[in-house]
């Protein structure tokens, strides 16, 4: 207990980010969206910044005798002159060798040319202003997610681990929205953008980065970090703020495992053991690496499974059900099939089984 406390008060601080308003969020937190390619963003604004001067350089070409100081015959304006004081006039340089001199002419710069210098200028600064308005769109888009966010699944780490841990979820047809991502490098969180993930930098040990993840209103966390002291401070962060959610921990060493336990993880998995064990299994009977491989991956072949028992099924035994029953959880407990308990199926129960995945 004085272990938890003084683990608590290292976690313990303001909580500046999950009550900082939206707008200051942007670039932490990271709501996907289809990007269009910046070439090509580019590429448009300079093929439109050419239509307005362009057009431009037509309408004073085609009053060129409105004009005067131009290179051509008795002072006319050419095709050159029309794109240089179109240049310099859209570009509010105005040498004034070129200038309009009659009545129709300075009604077309008041009403065309002067609308089309500010819409030329726009394109000018068209990347300052791209930035500010995606900088208000996310900030509006991360009012509503948080405004909205409900039993998701907050994935803290987004190493090999963790990569494969939202991998799995997804094969299992859970949305890229219901998955959150925290981990404070920022490659790692682009990985996990592209995927289609809402991702939030800082580190989870912090309980304001837990918050602003959405923690307290989240189903499940998933502590995958590379040691076991953060698993251990993050977990004992996330059950704090969310006592109902489920936890589930890896950690390196076996030997770590009660921390994790005590710090309130509701399954731990002992990553260094688990490959150990595989390791070992493959020098002496390699198919059954194979088998548990298979059943681990669950995109083809075979893959472990849970479901509601059906009313139908109360009573039976699971041994005499069609598909190959591993276990049934029971109030939240495991129970393998060969135990005595789950001879008699009852209302509530869930089958651990495993089903035939098409590839």
């Amino acid at each position: 207990m004085v272990r938890k406390r003084a683990l608590a008060s290292r976690v313990r601080s303001s909580d500046p980010l999950d009550e900082s308003p939206d707008h200051v969020l942007v670039g932490v937190v990271s709501i996907p969206a289809n990007a269009e390619s910046p070439w090509r963003l580019i590429g448009k604004r300079v093929l439109m910044a050419a239509l307005v001067l362009g057009l431009a350089a037509l309408v004073v070409y085609v009053d060129q005798e409105g004009y005067e100081g131009g290179g051509g015959p008795d002072g006319r304006i050419t095709v050159v002159d029309a794109f240089y004081y179109a240049t310099v006039s859209l570009s509010t340089t105005g040498y004034g060798d070129i200038a309009p001199i009659t009545q129709q002419a300075r009604l077309l710069n008041a009403i065309v040319i002067t609308p089309l210098r500010v819409l030329f200028l726009i394109l000018l600064v068209g990347t300052t202003l791209s930035v500010l308005t995606e900088q208000s769109r996310q900030a509006l888009k991360i009012q509503r997610w948080r405004n909205l966010v409900r039993n998701h699944t907050v994935v803290v780490g987004y190493g090999t681990k963790g990569r494969s841990a939202v991998a799995a979820m997804l094969a299992d047809e859970i949305a890229p929205d219901d998955i959150v991502v925290v981990d404070t490098d920022p490659q790692a969180l682009r990985s996990a953008a592209a995927r289609g993930l809402v991702t939030v930098q800082g580190s989870a040990t912090r309980s304001d980065v837990l918050k602003l993840a959405g923690v307290t209103r989240a189903a499940a966390v998933v502590v995958a970090t590379n040691s076991d002291d953060t698993a251990v401070l993050v977990t004992l962060t996330a059950r704090e703020l969310a006592p109902n959610a489920k936890i589930v921990a890896t950690v390196r060493e076996s030997d770590n495992k009660h921390l994790l336990k005590q710090s309130g993880a509701d399954s731990v998995v002992v990553s260094a053991e688990t490959a150990g064990r595989l390791l070992g299994l493959a020098t002496i009977t390699p198919t059954v690496v194979g088998m548990m491989e298979d059943l681990l991956t669950p995109d083809e072949g075979f893959s472990i499974a849970e479901r509601r028992v059906e009313e139908t099924e109360v009573g039976g035994s699971p041994r005499h059900l069609a598909e190959l029953v591993l276990g049934v959880v029971r109030k939240g407990q495991l129970i393998k099939v060969n135990e005595p308990e789950a001879d008699a199926l009852e209302t509530g129960d869930r089958l651990l089984y495993i089903k035939m995945v098409s590839g």
